[in-house]
């Protein structure tokens, strides 16, 4: 008379649907965008990093919610194919997070407010089209540069720098998100995506120069760059095909490494970038211990 039980989610299910263990990534793309556009307000910066957190849990949520078809085909430890969860309160849950973040937005302004609408509606475009075509990762990337500009426009500073430094950040998910693509598969991914994760140095080395008068900023993004590029050999050496473990620690690792891209965004300048930025690095690889990361 009153249909099946529907099942009644976890803690530990809502952390997976939301995939926690890239939060602290969101956030690191927050500081960045403020630091660029030399941001002041600790209140307003708060307030962002609660939006954006919404944001990207709607984006997460109602990932799964699109590919629920799929995953009961091909990824059955999912929450929803798993019956963790059922897949009517995923989606709501997914358009609340939305709408949390939008509002969130508007209260730092209505230039951060619009630019949430637009996010909003970039991530469920790219939910909706992510499994149809492998364009869509441009998509994702798009979401990740959008962040930088509305920490910007909540900064209320210039937007040249957050503009590029957004960019840069785009074009280097937008390849991480094409070697995600393929997890499930055994074969190599393919080599461009190497490329693209090099776009933050190329920026790094154009916008930082030595000054006569203050500190030597291509210097500093010579060795964050050098630290960056530590980080992500492993996985590159996935991405070649010459490495045998499983294509999910080179995601994860991408992943980390967004937090490494955003302190060569800032050239590690101010000083308290420096102990932020790996507060979220080490959040983020503790988190992928419990939580999954894609």
């Amino acid at each position: 008379m009153f249909g099946p039980a529907q099942p009644r989610p976890s803690l530990h299910t809502l952390l997976v649907l939301g995939r926690v263990s890239n939060l602290p990534t969101v956030w690191s793309n927050c500081l960045a965008g403020w630091v660029l556009a030399a941001g002041r307000s600790p209140t307003r910066f708060v307030l962002l990093c609660a939006a954006a957190a919404c944001l990207y849990l709607g984006g997460m949520f109602l990932n799964d919610a699109f590919d629920a078809d799929f995953d009961r085909q091909r990824r059955k430890e999912r929450p929803i194919p798993a019956v963790r969860i059922s897949e009517a309160l995923v989606w709501q849950l997914g358009w609340l997070w939305l709408a949390l973040g939008v509002v969130a937005s508007a209260f730092l302004g209505p230039a951060p407010g619009f630019l949430a609408v637009v996010l909003a509606g970039t991530i469920v475009l790219y939910n909706a089209l992510h499994k149809r075509t492998p364009l869509a990762v441009v998509l994702m990337g798009a979401c990740r540069a959008q962040l930088y500009l509305l920490a910007a426009l909540a900064a209320g500073g210039p937007l040249g720098h957050a503009l590029w430094a957004g960019l840069a950040l785009g074009i280097y998910v937008a390849g991480l998100s094409h070697i995600a693509r393929r997890e499930s598969r055994p074969e190599p991914a393919a080599w461009w995506p190497a490329l693209t994760l090099a776009a933050p140095l190329g920026l790094a080395w154009l916008m930082n120069g030595a000054s006569p008068d203050g500190p030597n900023y291509r210097e500093r993004a010579f060795y964050l760059s050098l630290l960056l590029v530590i980080w992500i050999l492993p996985a590159l050496r996935h991405v070649l095909g010459r490495d045998t473990r499983p294509p999910g620690f080179a995601v994860a690792n991408l992943l980390a490494g967004i937090v490494l891209v955003d302190l060569l965004a800032t050239a590690g300048e101010p000083w308290y970038v420096l102990p932020a930025f790996l507060l979220f690095f080490v959040s983020a690889l503790v988190l992928q211990r419990f939580v999954p990361a894609t």
